[in-house]
């Protein structure tokens, strides 16, 4: 049953309801609900499509400093290959249909439709070949002495990502064979027998939605979550100089040229602290940099700041710590660039799966290590070994989260993304 309160239910939170509820009922109250225009069809010819599955920016909405806005609702598949061995040519034709009829449905764009199909080390296993050397996708594992998270090892991961709930909720249940017509066009092919769902994350990326859902453990109960913010912890995320770009992330060789290699975190978030007990410097020292708390750079959410979080105007992270007993995240990040960018993509979202505030950090990145480089910026622990900062306690925002899950996949590009072999010619 959708929620209903006292003072009602915002159509922003009455939609993320929905999308985490899933199912036909939901779908058709999400319908009845949002305030979803007439959207076109996709086309009829694909060729044109990208071969990269994540080529999304060129597709994405721009806030006004160019920075690149993530689709609003979101749907991430776990599914496991139904069959014995390894998959048939006839299980790649029902998957490649299955996956073009999205295509064919919706638009490629955040107010149409975007997805990406990815795999596990798991799911190449079963072919008795290894992946080429061009890519690197390691096993998921815990990367820090203080997590002990549960180690995901689906066959594969379908990301729906759209704007609108309902577009989200049709394509899944279009994919599991639940529905067979999508925005007038007639879906011909499904998982169904195929792939079977074994578990379903859900979430919402965006200015007001993390506000409209902040009733949920992990957040206190005076809904401190600023009206605008994008994310729970109340700062904007994912300027654009603060991402890799989408060729710093995608495979350069081998024959899953153009795919990427991607990597899904949930976390929860315990922001009692967060809110009730840290001031709103100390909130902007540990996101930003203790120079930014002092200067008051930070407006607001970070709107201000306009498409970089400013970490040129931040002491190193060692200086910090030693000098003023705290660091920030992203001051901590400046280590893990190259070319004075990132070298991971992050396209994460906020969650309430299971009543609870979360995060699910979802990023690409050309090789594992790039991402354990990166997690390994983040832990701080050279930085808490060397001053006076805990191994969480004022190192960044670590206090604050607990990863629960984690997983690595594979992305191929486009034409080798339905079902395939590790070594496709």
């Amino acid at each position: 049953m959708l929620p209903r309160t006292d003072r009602g239910v915002s159509r922003r939170a009455f939609v993320k309801a929905a999308v985490a509820i899933g199912g036909g009922s939901a779908l058709a109250a999400c319908t009845a609900r949002e305030d979803t225009p007439d959207l076109p069809q996709g086309p009829d010819d694909l060729s044109g499509f990208p071969a990269r599955q994540h080529a999304w920016n060129d597709v994405l909405d721009l806030d006004d400093a160019d920075n690149h806005l993530g689709p609003r609702h979101r749907v991430l598949l776990y599914l496991d290959y139904a069959g014995d061995g390894t998959p048939t040519d006839a299980d790649r034709r029902t998957v490649e249909r299955a996956l073009r009829g999205l295509e064919h449905a919706y638009p490629r764009s955040n107010d149409g439709l975007l997805f990406t199909v990815s795999y596990s080390s798991a799911y190449f296993e079963r072919f008795g070949d290894p992946l080429p050397e061009s890519v690197d996708l390691a096993k998921p594992k815990a990367l820090t002495p203080f997590e002990e998270p549960t180690l995901d090892t689906p066959d594969a991961v379908v990301h729906l990502a759209s704007d609108y709930g309902s577009v989200v909720l049709g394509a899944e249940r279009a994919l599991l064979g639940e529905q067979d017509e999508l925005n007038g066009v007639s879906i011909e092919a499904d998982l169904d027998g195929v792939l079977e769902r074994t578990d379903r994350r859900t979430g919402f990326v965006g200015d007001g939605l993390p506000a409209d859902n902040q009733d949920v453990d992990g957040i206190p109960d005076s809904e401190p979550v600023p009206d605008d913010a994008p994310l729970y912890m109340g700062f904007k995320s994912g300027f654009d100089e603060n991402q890799a770009t989408e060729d710093r992330v995608t495979i350069q060789s081998g024959p899953f040229v153009d795919g990427t290699v991607q990597q899904i975190s949930k976390i929860q978030l315990h922001l009692d602290q967060w809110y009730d007990q840290d001031s709103r410097s100390q909130r902007v020292s540990k996101m930003f940099c203790p120079a930014h708390a002092e200067s008051g750079a930070v407006e607001g959410v970070g709107e201000n700041l306009g498409n970089a979080s400013g970490m040129d105007d931040c002491a190193p992270a060692e200086t910090a710590a030693r000098e003023s007993g705290v660091v920030g995240h992203s001051q901590k990040m400046v280590s893990a660039r190259e070319n004075d960018r990132p070298i991971i993509l992050r396209r994460d979202f906020d969650s309430t799966d299971g009543g609870d505030a979360g995060l699910h950090f979802l990023s690409l990145q050309r090789t594992t290590e790039d991402f354990t480089r990166t997690r390994d910026a983040m832990n701080g622990t050279d930085l808490a070994s060397e001053s006076a900062l805990g191994q969480k306690n004022n190192n960044g925002i670590l206090q604050y989260m607990s990863v629960t899950n984690r997983g690595n996949y594979l992305v191929p590009p486009r034409p080798h993304r339905a079902l395939p072999v590790p070594r496709p010619t």
